[in-house]
């Protein structure tokens, strides 16, 4: 089931009936009450959230979902008419899987659909991982760096848990940008340098299994 939060009737009836076209089950729904009715009753496998909506606006929604331990893990997908860099930075940070903009065209929405649900279903499976004085296990959402509890920001966590999943792997700065930011994110910004810096310094000696491949990308090396 795919729940889409979406104020405009004719975009929400459009994407509903363009997912249940495709074999998936929708709902939509206009105001955030409604949906945080339904999110009550039954929780979806994956959420179309709009950012500009009455009541309270996507972002918030969003937040809501991260904070509990029902929901911190549930995929979202962000639709709006906001473009802008700094709106893709504040709802891809907030905790958000990808980021579409209006206009969009149903077989790309449907695409993103998948790869979404795609990378819910990989890292439901994900494994304990031991690199030096590195421990993250990502069922439970736990870092830790010789011994002690690491706090991460979501998309710290992402990046992290993307290089400790492709251990050894040399992944370039656009497979990265795209698997952990969307295709849509603006590559040649320093978001990507950034992270790494604050994730290497909260990690501290651990964080020196970050390596940088000059020219390429980043990779996470060493044995278990």
């Amino acid at each position: 089931m795919i729940y889409l939060l979406e104020d405009d009737d004719s975009i929400r009836k459009l994407v509903v009936y363009g997912l249940e076209s495709q074999g998936y089950e929708a709902k939509g729904f206009p105001l955030p009450s409604l949906f945080w009715k339904a999110m009550e009753k039954a929780q979806p496998e994956l959420v179309l959230l709009d950012i500009m909506l009455p009541e309270e606006d996507g972002l918030s929604v969003l937040q809501k979902l991260r904070a509990s331990s029902a929901t911190k893990k549930l995929p979202v997908i962000i639709l709006t008419a906001k473009n802008a860099e700094y709106d893709r930075v504040i709802g891809l940070d907030s905790g958000a899987d990808d980021f579409i903009s209006k206009p969009f065209g149903m077989l790309e929405l449907v695409a993103r659909v998948r790869a979404v649900l795609r990378r819910s279903e990989t890292s439901a499976g994900a494994t304990e991982y031991r690199i030096g004085g590195l421990y993250v296990c990502p069922e439970k959402h736990v870092v830790q760096a010789d011994g002690a509890d690491v706090a991460l920001t979501y998309k710290e966590f992402e990046l992290l848990c993307l290089l400790l999943e492709n251990r050894g792997i040399v992944l370039t700065r656009n497979t990265i940008m795209d698997k952990v930011w969307g295709f849509e994110f603006e590559r040649e910004n320093r978001t990507l340098d950034v992270h790494i810096r604050t994730l290497r310094a909260k990690l501290g000696e651990a964080g020196n299994c970050i390596e940088t491949v000059r020219g390429v990308g980043y990779k996470i090396g060493g044995g278990v």
